[in-house]
């Protein structure tokens, strides 16, 4: 249970933290904005506000005898003089905009043409932002406007404290999503990592058979779940394997060591003579588990990648009449007739030559052994594009189509008709397997035309 709560954990702290940085960054950015942003704003539209001002005025100039002194005798007229002459629809919107609400007109200042303050604002007059009266083509006045440089203390905290009840609204919705999500994701999305957790502990433990339900989808927690049921399918199979192995590998010790022993026990006993019938079963029997002992060391070495190797220029053609050539005596004793089918130019591969002629006798032996009696052995080799070919065929009896895809594992023997009776080990299969692939070649099993088994073997041509 500890590493989904470390997850969950970890996971709710990063959501948790973005969510607080989020909203200190509001905040910080509210401050920044409130003294450059929005005083560049609020500057902005008083000089909107200023431009509809002008208009204004303008007009109470010609209506009052085109003079400023109706401004000098009757100063509360100017806050009349102010208003913007606009349609009685838009006016609403012009006393609730962002230049009434933040006093613009209050900074406002009206100069005659001698540049005399008239009316309004009596403050600092630089720097101003001015436009100038302008009636029947000559500047009559000046208007003003003083920008705001700074936000009162009283205006900045009161917009300060509204962006800081915004952030903590917002942080604290953004923490509450953060919970929900952090929740979801532990109780949804790894839930399945947890199973995954808990099945791996039994795998260790040697539960094999263990299995996590699988979710729907192509995304990486579905595709763990599917991985790891693979991975404890293919340690199943492997342990199955490896149970089979050793019971195969004492199976085969056992029967060559039984006879010696009873051979043993026969000489001791008296029963059978000293002589050299019963060296020669005794041999056999030796000879026998020899040949287990290397194919065994063999196998192993290639498993690990340590059987050695030393390739050069081999005439495939050549290999096979000689191979072919050593068990003519056997053949002719087993009344099997063979029939090859040779290339006239050489057929050149790049490998190891003992391993290629162990390859070779490996599956003539196979055929010699397994072959009834009266049959008849076919090899022939060709070339085939960018590999040289070599197909060894025999008679009756076959192999099963379901059969033959295990014929390369260690010690597996379809029925009676293919047994042990020739003293086989049921390895050499496997290690023509392992010797092929260490060519970058294949080896594969076919239903022969000829009733028995089609073994191919395929070799990168040497160019």
């Amino acid at each position: 249970m500890k590493l989904p709560f470390t997850l969950t954990a970890r996971l709710f702290a990063a959501v948790f933290s973005t969510a607080m940085a989020v909203a200190l960054a509001m905040g910080v950015f509210s401050h920044i904005n409130l003294n450059r942003d929005f005083i560049g704003y609020l500057n902005e539209q008083g000089v909107n506000r200023l431009e509809l001002a002008r208009t204004s005025v303008t007009a109470g100039y010609r209506e009052n005898g085109r003079s400023w002194d109706f401004l000098r005798e009757k100063p509360e007229l100017w806050g009349r003089l102010l208003r913007p002459l606009v349609p009685e629809a838009e006016m609403p919107a012009v006393k609730h905009g962002p230049a009434e609400l933040t006093g613009a007109t209050r900074r406002f200042t009206l100069f005659d043409e001698n540049r005399e303050r008239v009316a309004g604002y009596a403050g600092p007059v630089e720097p101003t932002v001015e436009r100038p009266i302008i009636v029947d083509g000559l500047t009559v006045g000046w208007l003003t406007l003083t920008p705001i440089e700074s936000v009162s203390p009283g205006a900045e905290k009161h917009f300060y404290d509204a962006q800081l009840r915004s952030a903590w609204v917002v942080g604290g919705a953004a923490v509450l999503l953060a919970g929900a999500v952090a929740f979801w994701i532990s109780h949804r999305l790894l839930n399945p990592v947890r199973r995954v957790a808990d099945a791996t502990h039994r795998l260790a433990a040697g539960d094999f058979e263990i299995r996590v339900p699988e979710t729907r989808g192509n995304d990486d927690i579905a595709g763990l779940g599917r991985d790891f049921n693979q991975l404890a399918l293919t340690l199943q199979r492997n342990e199955a394997m490896r149970r089979e192995f050793l019971a195969d590998v004492s199976h085969e010790l056992r029967t060559p060591l039984g006879v010696l022993h009873g051979e043993l026990e026969a000489l001791e006993d008296g029963v059978r003579k000293l002589d050299a019938q019963a060296l020669r079963s005794l041999q056999g029997e030796v000879g026998i588990l020899h040949k287990l002992v290397d194919d065994l060391h063999e196998l192993s070495m290639a498993d690990v990648g340590a059987l050695a190797y030393r390739k050069s220029e081999v005439d495939l053609r050549e290999l096979i009449d000689v191979t072919a050539g050593a068990f003519g005596e056997r053949m002719h004793g087993s009344g099997l007739t063979l029939q090859l089918d040779l290339p006239d130019q050489p057929l050149r591969v790049f490998g190891d030559e003992r391993r290629l002629r162990q390859l070779l006798g490996n599956l003539v032996e196979n055929s010699c052994r397994y072959t009834d009696a009266g049959g008849a052995l076919s090899i022939s080799a060709r070339r085939s594009g960018e590999h040289a070919v070599i197909d060894v065929q025999d008679t009756s009896p076959g192999v099963g189509p379901e059969h033959l895809p295990r014929l390369f594992e260690r010690f597996f023997r379809v029925d009676a008709s293919r047994s042990r009776r020739g003293g086989g080990s049921g390895l050499g299969l496997s290690i023509c397997q392992r010797i092929a692939e260490a060519h970058e070649g294949r080896i594969e099993a076919r239903p022969s035309p000829l009733g028995g088994l089609w073994m191919r073997v395929e070799l990168p041509v040497h160019v």
